[in-house]
């Protein structure tokens, strides 16, 4: 293996461990306020469900595009195209793909 698959598929583990994280955080705000009767739109005491419901629906979906865009690399690896800019063609900077390894285009094209 190389390092960009080592290294992705090691992003690909983390990823997977949250995703399945938020997804039980959510299933059990989901739960919680199935049987209640809590008007939590009016709630003094701060966030409400509906907003905590909404705000890990959202971290759920960011994490499953990067999953997609992990998975999406590892293609790529596979197929050669790793560090190519898929606009231009050019080599992506190393520096580029240090920092973020699921990058498809260089710096200019991305700009």
């Amino acid at each position: 293996m190389t390092h960009w698959q080592n290294r992705l598929a090691a992003d690909r583990d983390t990823t997977l461990e949250r995703l399945a994280r938020l997804r039980l955080d959510f299933g059990g705000i989901v739960e919680a306020s199935r049987d209640s009767n809590a008007d939590d739109e009016h709630d003094p005491e701060g966030a409400t469900i509906a907003f905590e419901r909404s705000q890990v629906g959202a971290l759920v979906e960011q994490v499953e595009r990067h999953l997609a865009e992990i998975d999406a690399a590892l293609v790529r690896v596979r197929t050669g195209a790793y560090g190519r800019c898929e606009s231009c063609g050019r080599q992506i900077a190393s520096e580029r793909l240090e920092a973020r390894p699921v990058a498809r285009t260089c710096v200019t094209c991305a700009g």
